[in-house]
């Protein structure tokens, strides 16, 4: 990861794209900018929702959310992040993206390293990563008077 290149070793271009509409959680994260060794989407998660539990062998992400207050698991730990701040997921790192509040969540992730395939990824539980679940609302206690 010093960039260098191996002799032969061919760059791809890079291309950037239009962000367009905000698209529904169910649908893959629209590719708003690509290169050789990194990738930058835009996730967004409706209230409720979440992704799996998963890691990657070969990125590491940083996830800036944008919109709204997320969920962010990672490893056993989780931690809610408001708008303007950020998350690095460390490569190899189980993590998680949820959506505990009333609004949507919106949050640019950054993807850096040397193979971003999309099937560079470990489920730790749950449907796959491009299908966010729903979360179970939250249990309220009974109160006695």
């Amino acid at each position: 990861m010093d960039g260098t290149h191996h002799p032969g070793f061919a760059e791809a271009p890079m291309t950037f794209t239009g962000a367009g509409p905000a698209p529904t959680a169910a649908l893959p994260a629209p590719v708003l900018a690509e290169g050789p060794r990194f990738r930058v989407r835009s996730h967004r998660l409706a209230p409720g929702e979440a992704t799996s539990l998963h890691a990657h062998l070969h990125r590491s992400e940083n996830w800036i959310v944008v919109e709204g207050t997320a969920r962010i698991t990672l490893g056993a730990h989780g931690c809610l992040v408001g708008e303007g701040e950020a998350m690095y997921i460390p490569l190899g790192q189980p993590h998680r993206l949820e959506n505990p509040g009333r609004l949507p969540v919106t949050l640019i992730a950054v993807e850096t390293g040397c193979y971003l395939g999309e099937d560079d990824l470990i489920r730790h539980d749950g449907p796959p990563v491009e299908l966010p679940q729903r979360l179970s609302p939250p249990q309220r206690l009974p109160t006695t008077p």
